[in-house]
């Protein structure tokens, strides 16, 4: 699969041929969907928690007598009937994260790649890099390329001044590529990768 490259300033530079086995595959979204999923339990708190029957505050003196009043019987006002009482079987702290194979993990990244290359959001940029951290320069640069939903992917580290530059624009965000992955692909409208990007996925996903 052959792809053009292009430079910050839009000028081509050349063209590249990408691996089909990474972004020549048909995007299968039950795959994509799984990973996501993954990701997102992963990446829930797990923080909710409510006041048990135990937990509440109350006195533990018994209500009223246990016979004789024509009611229920009860024996604390700590029980879930009663206002303020405590929750029955509420949420409690736990992790919500399940696992995934790692060969499945690397599927779902290959098919996010493909997904983005098949429906032409895939561009490849000879590198992210600027001489001085301007973040106008770049906002400028990335408003003539059209880019507006982006993700930047680099190689193994980022150029300092380019993280710098697009750190305060909405819209435009940077990962080395060990941090691509699927639901930030997704997320995005289009997907950018330096060459030196390109071939750290090349060579993680082989």
């Amino acid at each position: 699969m052959k792809l053009d490259v292009i430079k910050l300033d839009g000028a081509k530079a050349g063209s590249i041929d990408l691996d089909e086995a990474l972004f020549g595959l048909e995007p299968r979204a039950d795959i994509l969907h799984r990973v996501v999923r993954w990701q997102r339990a992963k990446a829930q708190a797990g923080t909710h928690s409510v006041l048990g029957k135990s937990d509440v505050s109350y006195s533990t003196k018994k209500i009223y007598r246990q016979k004789g009043t024509g009611g229920a019987r009860h024996g604390s006002k700590k029980a879930p009937i009663f206002r303020h009482g405590g929750v029955y079987k509420g949420p409690t702290p736990r992790s919500h994260a399940h696992d995934l194979p790692k060969k499945f993990r690397a599927l779902g990244l290959k098919h996010a790649l493909s997904a983005k290359a098949k429906a032409g959001n895939l561009v490849v940029l000879e590198a992210a890099e600027m001489a001085e951290a301007k973040t106008k320069l770049l906002a400028q640069a990335a408003k003539e390329l059209g880019w507006k939903r982006v993700l930047v992917i680099d190689g193994a580290s980022v150029n300092e001044n380019f993280a710098k530059a697009a750190r305060n624009i909405e819209g435009i965000d940077v990962l080395p590529s060990m941090g691509a992955n699927v639901y930030d692909i997704l997320k995005r409208d289009t997907l950018v990768i330096t060459k030196a990007g390109v071939e750290a996925l090349e060579a993680r996903l082989k």
